[in-house]
């Protein structure tokens, strides 16, 4: 149960980690992303439970690449005419003493094809690796039907069922990465507060999320202001049915880089700082 949790934990962070900046499918000027094409963001997640204090639990990876449409690229009618797709690659995997002690190893490894006018979500491939559990899965979107088919197998049996969740939904999805990609365009003004069609699992959820506070930060990117942002992720309902909260620090400049987060919940205190960006 607490690998699962973990992992859910894990993957709730992942949508802040990557990045994108593309020249317009037009001659129509468009606002500049707040990302860059091929940043690569490297974090470091670490875990206070008990008496135990700032355990190391894993690196986080994120990269965004801008690959050519293909015909099968667009899955979903409604779709820009783009030349290109973005694909936000995230890759998170345990490491350190607490792997040692909890004997838990974990990986998991999410891309995200989305259309990149408007960020919507095309495709989402998963793996997702617990010990010697091993789970793949694709969720692929049809944004003018308003409709997710997701399947989900099982590459160590392959005789066994896929499992297979299909919903309905009214407006732009995002799945678990796209969703802060969509969230760093935001202005995210101090007492704002707005919702998020976020699917996972072939599941679709409405995420409140609100600004809630902003200070002054020590990064690895300087002494910067960054504004707090609370995803409601927690409850019955929501994404993740246990107790718990989670916060994410993001630059108030332009850039909306994510600097550090925090997750509690009552498998402990999560704290993930960004370590590294690159170029």
């Amino acid at each position: 149960m607490i690998s699962r949790r973990i992992n859910i934990a894990l993957l709730t962070f992942l949508v802040s980690l990557a990045a994108a900046r593309c020249e317009p499918a037009t001659a129509q000027k468009v606002e500049p992303r707040p990302f860059a094409a091929g940043e690569e963001l490297i974090f470091k997640a670490e875990v206070s439970r008990a008496l135990l204090k700032k355990i190391d639990v894993a690196t986080f990876k994120f990269r965004v690449e801008q690959a050519p449409t293909q015909s099968n690229a667009h899955s979903s009618p409604g779709i820009s005419s783009a030349p290109y797709v973005l694909k936000f690659t995230g890759d998170v995997a345990s490491e350190g003493f607490f792997t040692s002690l909890f004997n838990l190893r974990f990986h998991q490894h999410v891309e995200s094809t989305v259309d990149p006018d408007s960020l919507a979500v095309v495709k989402t491939v998963k793996l997702d690796e617990q010990g010697k559990r091993v789970r793949t899965s694709e969720a692929t979107f049809d944004q003018t039907k308003g409709k997710v088919v997701w399947t989900e197998r099982d590459p160590n049996n392959p005789a066994r069922p896929e499992r297979t969740i299909s919903s309905d939904f009214n407006g732009t999805v995002q799945d678990v990465v796209s969703a802060i990609y969509y969230l760093r365009t935001q202005k995210l003004e101090l007492g704002q507060s707005f919702e998020v069609l976020i699917s996972d699992s072939g599941r679709v959820y409405k995420v409140p999320v609100r600004v809630v506070e902003k200070k002054q930060m020590k990064t690895v990117v300087g002494r910067v202001t960054a504004v707090r942002v609370e995803p409601e992720l927690f409850g019955e309902g929501s994404m993740v049915k246990t107790k718990g909260r989670f916060s994410i620090w993001l630059t108030e400049d332009q850039r909306h880089l994510p600097v550090s987060a925090q997750l509690k919940g009552e498998f402990g205190t999560f704290d993930i700082t960004l370590k590294k960006v690159s170029p």
